[in-house]
């Protein structure tokens, strides 16, 4: 039993980390090794694909700073607006919550892509384009959904008690927000917050469009260029090596805050 239960382990670890690993091994292979996997006898690590985008122009850097930038602000303004939403929907008649909560389900289910061609008109009615902070409105607005179902669910697995005795000591809402609500959903907001920025960092669709300008594109556009930048054969080496300096911080941030992210998505999952 134990022998199934690690080559079962074993099976489940090398499906989650093999596409990584394979990733990985690409990105420090020989353009040889990689054309003739086979038969090249040409198997040494080599850091030139690394080089190769870091010293691009702009440098690969450039690229990632640029998504960091959008990713940040635009989960800040995400959960500055998701909060209030989510703490007037539990303050509210039962019945209209349900509504807007059934409401919310179906517009975070929606594709977004259907809304490509009326995001591309604001861009343009508004001027938008080329501007990096001006991805941070319609990150932020499709990211409101499923923010403030998480948010909601976390607020309403609060005793209402607590709230309740603030209120009798004196707090004014800001206070009992700030005091009580805050420290309990820290949890939950880290959860949300990594969610929307995961989103952030990788839509592709809305920053090809919206940016065009070479200094400002965000990481997955880059990238995309990257394995397009040759007509008569694919650098899958410095496509390797984007994507895996590009899940790094990935990583790291989810390593960082992995307890909190449970903590967050199993809030107001079971009820006592």
């Amino acid at each position: 039993m134990n022998r199934f239960r690690s080559l079962w382990i074993a099976l489940l670890l090398t499906w989650s980390l093999g596409p990584l690993l394979w990733q990985l091994y690409t990105s420090f292979s020989s353009d040889q090794a990689l054309l003739e996997p086979l038969t090249s006898l040409d198997h040494r690590w080599t850091l030139t694909h690394y080089r190769s985008i870091l010293n691009g122009d702009p440098p690969f850097m450039k690229y990632l700073v640029n998504s960091l930038i959008v990713s940040v602000f635009s989960t800040l303004l995400t959960i500055f607006l998701a909060f209030p939403a989510a703490y007037a929907i539990n303050r509210i008649g039962k019945n209209i919550a349900r509504t807007l909560s059934a409401g919310l389900v179906l517009v975070a289910l929606f594709p977004f892509v259907l809304l490509f061609l009326a995001l591309l008109d604001f861009a343009r009615t508004f001027n938008l384009g080329n501007h990096l902070l001006a991805l941070c409105l319609p990150y932020a607005a499709l990211s409101q959904p499923l923010a403030i179902l998480i948010l909601a669910a976390a607020i309403r697995d609060l005793p209402s008690e607590l709230e309740d005795a603030a209120r009798l000591e004196g707090f004014t809402l800001w206070q009992r927000v700030r005091w009580i609500l805050l420290p309990l959903l820290g949890p939950a907001i880290t959860s949300t917050g990594i969610l929307v920025f995961l989103f952030c960092w990788n839509e592709y669709p809305i920053a090809l469009t919206w940016i065009s300008d070479s200094d400002l594109l965000t990481l997955p556009v880059a990238i995309a260029r990257i394995a397009g930048s040759s007509v008569y054969s694919v650098p899958y080496g410095a496509y390797a090596a984007a994507t895996v300096l590009a899940a790094i911080p990935l990583m790291i941030l989810v390593i960082i805050f992995q307890k909190s992210i449970v903590n967050g998505l199993t809030s107001g999952a079971v009820k006592s």
